[in-house]
């Protein structure tokens, strides 16, 4: 599976700082100004695989506020599709400008432990996390139709234990099974406990952080990941601080050492939605700068 036409390239792994519209362009839309600026950002920065920088709010709440029986994150019904989809807009923006973009929803597992189920007709949590992967796909679904280059469902729960891997395997089977496009799955966090069962998901990239926990080096070094791409967090996503061009290369590096050039995805280690735009910025334009000095040593 070859996504482009370069080895370690770069992308994001979703959120970036939302800058909100001023004037009477924030009546039509108060985030549309977020999503252009967020879009040109990475498109200036270099990014090979944007995204829309999810500039609308956190990830669960925008889409369980559209999720028809989910009320206050509170589950009072039986949950089904909405009757329009709930991110194309925005993603079919992101297509308009940039010919690579990574379009990305946060996976049932997770929502569903945000959630607070406050009805009998589901009798555990991993109902509602089967239902909602049904949601998910249909969504997934209609974003490949408006020409995404890849579809990445957002897990960090599960580095934490708390979710069944069993039903989380299923949950992301229903969701990458519907599509053609490569998929992918991003779990934040310490994965030691979790790793073999991640492995396993039927997806075709694994996206992890190692900047922030570096201790995830050690325990991919002792896995085989067989025709799975890796995403290779290279950015702190947590410091304010800006990473200099000379750390994300010595991380890239070390993971080129663990996978080999051609199986890494160079991105941030998580969102960076918290930070102020010209930190993220400046994050995104080293991280790229940086894989481009390795990309040229290895070349030479």
């Amino acid at each position: 599976m070859k996504l482009i036409n370069k080895i370690i390239p770069t992308t994001v792994v979703g959120s970036y700082p939302a800058v909100k519209s001023k004037g009477l362009k924030s009546f039509l839309d108060p985030y549309r100004q977020a999503l252009e600026t967020a879009v040109g950002d990475q498109i200036k920065s270099g990014i090979d695989i944007i995204s829309t920088g999810q500039v609308r709010g956190d990830m669960i709440t925008t889409l369980t506020s559209q999720i028809p029986g989910i009320r206050d994150q509170k589950v009072k019904g039986v949950i089904q599709p909405p009757l329009k989809p709930m991110t194309a807009e925005d993603t079919k923006y992101a297509v308009s400008r940039h010919n690579k973009v990574k379009a990305m929803l946060a996976g049932p597992s997770t929502i569903s432990h945000a959630l607070k189920i406050d009805t009998p007709l589901y009798r555990s949590r991993d109902e509602l996390i089967l239902d909602l992967a049904q949601i998910i796909a249909k969504e997934a679904l209609n974003l490949e139709s408006l020409g995404i280059a890849i579809f990445q469902i957002d897990e960090p729960i599960l580095s934490t234990g708390i979710a069944d891997m069993g039903t989380a395997y299923q949950a992301v089977s229903a969701i990458t099974g519907a599509l053609r496009v490569p998929t992918c799955i991003h779990v934040c966090g310490d994965i030691g406990k979790v790793i073999d069962s991640i492995i396993k998901m039927p997806v075709d990239i694994i996206d992890l952080e190692f900047s922030c926990n570096p201790e995830n080096l050690e325990t991919v070094s002792k896995k085989e990941f067989s025709g799975k791409q890796i995403g290779f967090g290279a950015v702190d996503s947590t410091s304010p601080e800006i990473d200099t061009v000379d750390e994300i290369k010595a991380r890239i590096e070390k993971g080129i050492e663990i996978f080999g050039p051609e199986k890494l995805l160079i991105d941030p280690d998580c969102g960076l939605r918290m930070h102020k735009r010209d930190v993220a910025f400046k994050k995104l334009k080293n991280m790229v700068e940086a894989a481009g000095e390795v990309r040229r040593n290895l070349n030479e």
